[in-house]
């Protein structure tokens, strides 16, 4: 493979890939699959018996869903075997889902992974304040969290949540090359959501009036951009 060929890689590997089959959101929603992809994030590559290690499931069983992950291009084998045994990696592609023009199944699919990410991510948040105060104070006073409420328009919120991609994507080579991460640093979780608080009302849901003649859309400029889609893994 070439320069040329080496660079291309890199780039399909970094292009976000938008789920839309309820299949590939199906294959994600799965306690075990999503830890299992984590756990390749964590290594950048592994066997099954190296996950199985990771997430106290056997080889076997981890082997079947990585095989389940690959077909669906959430993972690929890379590098020579070890034997029997076989390395995997994460696909390396940010993905992400749950736009507003999901509907029936598709929208179902999403909504449950959405709720699994989400519950997994409170969890590790309870985990880390169950076991905090036993980190050297160095790393108690780095970590954080914390919340606010304030008032912005649906393009303000989609230009926070770009925003928020940008800071969340700062070290995003690090997850994907082990290489890369400086001495001393560990894994963090980085969770991030900007929402509103309460349903949009009744009168929010009706149809847009036509514009005015000589108002933006028909003088050529674009509408105000929707909302983020979730994203993660």
């Amino acid at each position: 493979m070439d320069d040329t060929d080496d660079t291309d890689a890199a780039a399909e590997r970094g292009r976000p890939r938008h789920l839309t089959d309820p299949r590939e959101l199906r294959v994600l929603a799965h306690p075990l699959r999503l830890r299992i992809l984590q756990v390749l994030y964590e290594l950048g590559s592994a066997t099954a018996t190296t996950v199985a290690e990771h997430v106290g499931e056997s080889p076997a069983s981890c082997s079947w869903h990585l095989r389940q992950l690959a077909k669906h291009g959430f993972a690929e084998e890379t590098g020579p075997r070890q034997g029997r045994r076989r390395p995997w990696r994460p696909a390396g592609r940010p993905l992400y889902w749950g736009d507003s023009g999901e509907t029936g199944p598709v929208a179902a699919a999403s909504d449950d992974l959405s709720a699994l990410f989400m519950e997994q991510e409170f969890g590790r948040l309870r985990g880390w304040q169950a076991w905090r105060r036993t980190d050297p104070p160095t790393w108690q006073d780095a970590a954080g969290f914390g919340q606010t409420t304030v008032w912005a328009t649906a393009a303000e919120l989609a230009e926070l949540n770009r925003d928020l991609e940008r800071i969340r994507d700062r070290y995003r080579d690090r997850r994907l090359d082990p290489a890369r991460r400086p001495p001393g640093s560990r894994q963090i979780t980085l969770f991030t959501s900007a929402v509103p608080t309460d349903p949009a009302p009744p009168h929010e849901h009706r149809p847009a009036e036509p514009p005015e003649p000589g108002g933006p859309e028909q003088a050529g400029e674009s509408p105000d951009p929707p909302p983020g889609p979730a994203s993660g893994t």
